[in-house]
């Protein structure tokens, strides 16, 4: 019967009613079938597609950068609000942008060349600055790449650059256009100035009650709580089960003799190294260790600087050459060896010899691989109870008790920083174990969270505090203090634009000065970037190149203060601009046609974004 089956399979009648079939099946709700086809293109420029998998590793790199400003990791809807997604959608279709057009002109990149780039690239060079497999191999794997994403990336660039540079390296920036900005950027003004304080105004009145409420109620959403949820936390990992144990000081002064041969540290040395580029100098330096010469007169008299190489054991130095010879010498010598560019000459500085640790100095690294090494054996069958005691619904106190291990407590917002009180949770895990908080509901059974290195963190949620509007009661100091800085900056805005109607009526700076006992100040020359020594920042500057000699103004700066100034002194450009800052211009100039090429490129090619992959994608990896 199976086989009659097969053949009818086979056969037309039997794939067309396969056909039906798998249409029937997906439309029942097995929607992955068909509709899920090609879900793994985020986006698609021409031909070109953007894959999840380069959406995921860009939007990673740019959510690290955040929370490495910000402290706290975004959720998917956090990083939606601020346009993160649609960053990095822009910049990876900007490259696939010119792929196409690279793809259209045949370009390619040689092996040799993919060699060369990955030679020259500094994060894979080693201790002496040369290419090291071993360091590549582990940045990569660190990275989540393999060697062939790897070089199929480094192709892309290339060919990109080629295009780019091609149509735009020899572009500058037009004289005109230089002109222009310098004499915008190197023109100065000199002013007089005093800064307004609270002092030389009356104080304002209090806030009565309803003036309290109606600020209150105009500006409730700077007032409003944020929902908070108290938690008891409770992890297992190897290092919170370690903590539990207690070592025997027999066992450690066994376990010391049992391994301190293990535990001698090696000994290191100091290593210098001066290139000997040129004949004269190879010379120099061999009559010199012939004669006995030590290595500091030979440097100073051959005007060289030593690079320090570091203090490394000889396992340390990759370089065999080096090492033989550094590990050879006496300390204080020298030795010539052959380099890449040439001679050079190898000085040990300084030699740590190897020792022996003493039981005390050793005893903190013996109890923790000791302890370590119990909780290793311990801990799968202990996560097997508090598993079976959390489905009986065990509170975590008591299961924390049972096998003396700490309990946390926190009151946890969505942004998740307050997990910081668990020592051994790390900050790329507070985002996942705040969105399952939020996600927990009370009196139900909440499973455990996964963590990396066969960790688990269970927690049972205490009670929720919902965000609200406070009333004027809890925040009465806040918004008393809000409408008091407000009044007084109102009163010193109005003072300054007095002083400045005096001004312009023809008093002097320093007489009004002197009746509010404010001596003004004078200002060196400033740019309208402001000053070099930062008194005048970029507001007052721009408030000031409003106008000529005479010219007086009232404002606020940077820092909050009411400055009220009058122009003393204008300068027109200075000298032309210096050949690094044409350069630099000229470089600003080639990227800004460079983005304007590459977005017309994309234009053209179209592109196509798959909202519903990129939504589920974000929502997988990153939660609501």
């Amino acid at each position: 019967m199976l086989d009659g089956l097969r053949d009818f399979a086979k056969s037309w009648p039997g794939k067309i009613l396969g056909a039906f079939l798998l249409v029937g099946v997906a439309g029942f709700g097995i929607n992955n079938v068909i509709v899920d086809l090609g879900s793994n293109t985020v986006a698609r420029v021409g031909d070109e597609e953007i894959t999840s998998q380069e959406f995921l590793r860009a939007y990673q790199n740019q959510v690290n950068a955040f929370a490495q400003q910000m402290g706290s990791v975004p959720t998917a809807s956090q990083a939606e609000a601020m346009g993160i997604p649609t960053s990095v959608i822009l910049g990876l279709s900007q490259g696939a942008a010119l792929d196409t057009l690279a793809s259209q002109f045949a370009l390619g990149v040689s092996d040799a060349k993919l060699a060369q780039l990955l030679r020259q690239d500094p994060s894979f060079h080693g201790t002496l600055g040369n290419f090291d497999p071993a360091l590549f191999s582990q940045v990569l794997q660190s990275a989540g790449w393999t060697e062939a994403e790897y070089f199929e990336a480094r192709a892309d660039e290339a060919r990109r650059e080629q295009l780019t540079t091609a149509l735009f390296a020899d572009v500058d920036m037009p004289e005109v256009a230089a002109g222009l900005i310098n004499d915008y950027a190197t023109a100065t003004r000199t002013i007089d100035y005093l800064i307004l304080s609270e002092t030389g105004i009356e104080t304002p009145a209090s806030p009565t009650e309803e003036e309290l409420a109606a600020y209150l109620s105009e500006h409730q959403a700077e007032y409003r709580t944020v929902e908070s949820r108290s938690v008891k936390l409770l992890d297992l990992s190897l290092a919170s089960l370690a903590a539990t144990k207690d070592i025997s000081e027999d066992a450690i002064a066994a376990e010391y003799e049992a391994t301190k041969a293990s535990l001698t540290t090696p000994e290191r040395r100091t290593i210098e190294q001066v290139s000997l580029a040129t004949p004269e100098l190879q010379a120099q330096f061999e009559a010199g260790l012939a004669a006995g010469t030590d290595f500091d007169t030979l440097v100073a008299e051959a005007g060289l600087t030593p690079s320090n190489l570091g203090t490394l054991t000889e396992g340390e130095i990759t370089d065999s050459r080096l090492a033989t010879a550094a590990f050879g010498l006496p300390e204080g010598g020298f030795a010539i060896i052959e380099g890449i560019g040439g001679q050079r000459a190898v000085h040990v500085d300084a030699i740590e010899e190897a020792r022996e640790p003493t039981l005390a100095e050793a005893r903190d690294e013996i109890v923790q691989r000791l302890t370590l090494a119990e909780a290793r054996t311990e801990i799968s069958d202990i996560l097997d109870q508090i598993e079976e005691l959390r489905a009986a619904f065990q509170p975590i106190e008591q299961i924390a008790e049972r096998f003396g291990l700490p309990v946390y407590e926190a009151e946890v917002t969505a942004g998740g920083s307050e997990l910081s009180v668990l020592p051994n949770l790390g900050p790329e895990d507070y985002q996942r174990v705040s969105q399952a908080i939020f996600a927990a509901e009370q009196d139900r059974l909440i499973p455990s969270i996964p963590l990396s290195g066969n960790a688990h963190l269970w927690f049972d949620l205490e009670q929720v505090e919902p965000a609200r509007d406070q009333t004027l009661d809890e925040v009465r100091a806040e918004v008393e203090a809000a409408i008091m800085e407000e009044r007084v900056n109102e009163a010193l805005a109005a003072r300054g634009e007095d002083i400045v109607a005096r001004l312009e009526a023809g008093e002097a700076l320093s007489d009004i000065g002197l009746e509010m006992s404010v001596f003004p100040q004078l200002s060196a020359p400033f740019t309208r970037f402001g000053s070099e020594d930062g008194l005048i920042d970029g507001t007052v500057a721009s408030a000031a190149f409003a106008g000529g000699p005479g010219h007086a103004g009232a404002v606020l700066s940077e820092s909050g203060e009411h400055v009220v100034f009058q122009v003393v002194d204008t300068t027109e450009a200075g000298e032309p601009l210096d050949d690094a800052t044409l350069a630099s211009l000229d470089a600003e100039t080639r990227a800004g046609l460079t983005a304007e090429f590459v977005a017309a490129v994309r234009d053209d090619a179209g592109l196509r974004i798959n909202q519903q992959a990129l939504n589920q994608l974000l929502v997988q990896n990153y939660g609501q």
